[in-house]
């Protein structure tokens, strides 16, 4: 059992930041118990059923409500995580040591400064990434029971980064990303909220293009009646059609009715000016572009690869830093 044990700077670390561990384990097994106990309230009301046989939760439900609640609020939360951990590693694990002097302690201890830092990371890695998956695990405890409902799609901001592995990689980076902010910054509140502010724009702009990724799936379909997306899918554009399949603009025909004197909506003739104005145009069929559910896990795998790569990338500079400035 003892080569079990934490050795060295790790035992360190972790006798460090005890507290902080155990108040992460803590609010893990709150969150726990606050899920599991809004889904055995859930249960006890039974759901009813349309005529088409499908069910739904009643409106005096309450434990459902608060579970959808719970769960809209708890996502979001989760997407801040990497911001915590990021700050955390950036300000608290090193920057402080460097602002401090106490990393000088540990290299005198027969720790050489690459043993140091690994420690560090290796610790902080471990403890981010256990906490990472017990909250996720928790997360598809309630999200079993919402899945697929308002807010609750699988492409939905929250649910996408919780549901899948991307969160982790996350994780990962910000923890890298940590490492490196922290010895470039000797200040432990300007290394946290650089780090912090780093992490919230790559959120912000893998959100934002994480959809390009893939190329999207078109369904057609006469004009008319809505198309509704195929396949359970996200809905990335959609439009008419003219008969030889061009995609026809169809604010000429809005502006067409705007410019008609005497009507003041559609329901004043603007209906019937408008759909001439689509027939001047042989407009006669509609599309939709999309991206089905299959999409999820290649687009978490890409993302995640995005980001496993600016942690390795992070991690090389940050012991490339650590070798410069103390060989």
């Amino acid at each position: 059992m003892s080569t079990l044990a934490l050795k060295g700077p790790y035992w360190v670390t972790v006798r460090q930041y005890r507290r902080t561990l155990w108040l992460v384990g803590a609010a893990v097994a709150a969150s726990l118990v606050v899920v599991g106990g809004l889904r055995i309230w859930d249960a006890q009301t039974p759901d009813r059923y349309y005529e088409d046989g499908q069910r739904y939760a009643p409106d005096d439900n309450r434990g459902y409500e608060t579970l959808r609640i719970a769960l809209e609020y708890g996502g979001m939360w989760l997407l801040f995580l990497p911001l915590l951990v990021g700050a955390f590693v950036a300000g608290p694990l090193i920057a402080r040591e460097f602002e401090s002097g106490t990393y000088k302690v540990s290299l005198t201890q027969s720790v050489g400064p690459a043993d140091w830092l690994r420690s560090k990371i290796l610790t902080a890695s471990a403890a981010a990434l256990a906490t990472t998956l017990a909250l996720i695990g928790v997360y598809r405890i309630g999200w079993g029971r919402v899945s697929g409902s308002y807010q609750f799609s699988w492409s939905d901001r929250g649910p996408y980064e919780t549901t899948g592995i991307v969160l982790v990689a996350y994780v990962l980076a910000a923890v890298a990303v940590g490492a490196l902010v922290g010895q470039l910054i000797h200040r432990t509140l300007v290394a946290m909220a650089a780090t912090g502010l780093f992490m919230g724009l790559v959120l912000l702009v893998l959100g934002a293009f994480r959809w390009s990724f893939l190329g999207v799936k078109t369904a057609t379909g006469p004009a008319g009646p809505t198309l509704w997306t195929p396949e359970n899918g996200l809905t990335m554009d959609s439009g008419l059609l003219t008969s030889s399949g061009v995609r026809f603009d169809q604010t000429i025909c809005w502006d067409e009715v705007n410019r008609t004197p005497g009507v003041d909506s559609m329901n004043d003739g603007g209906m019937k000016i408008f759909e001439r104005c689509l027939a001047q145009h042989d407009v006669t069929s509609q599309y939709v572009d999309y991206h089905p559910q299959s999409h999820f896990w290649p687009t978490q795998l890409i993302e995640s690869g995005i980001l496993l790569a600016l942690a390795a990338l992070a991690l090389y500079a940050a012991f490339r830093v650590l070798r410069t400035r103390h060989p």
